[in-house]
C-alpha cells in the first residue's frame, strides 16, 4: 500500500466514523426528547414509556 492509498483509506475511515457519530447523536437526542415527553420510544429496539397511564 502506498502512502497516498493509506491517506485515502484513513480519510474514508474518518468520514465513515463521523457519519456514524452523527447518526448516534441523532438517536440519542430523539430518545431524550421522547423521555421528556413521557412517550414510549418509537424505535423497535427502543425503551418503553416511564409513564404507567399511557399505552395501556
Amino acid at each position: 500500500m502506498t502512502k497516498k492509498e493509506k491517506i485515502e483509506t484513513k480519510s474514508e475511515r474518518q468520514k465513515r466514523l463521523a457519519a456514524e457519530l452523527r447518526a448516534n447523536l441523532a438517536r440519542r437526542k430523539a430518545q431524550a426528547r421522547s423521555r421528556r415527553a413521557g412517550d414510549a420510544d418509537e424505535r423497535a429496539e427502543g425503551i418503553p414509556s416511564a409513564r404507567k397511564d399511557r399505552g395501556q
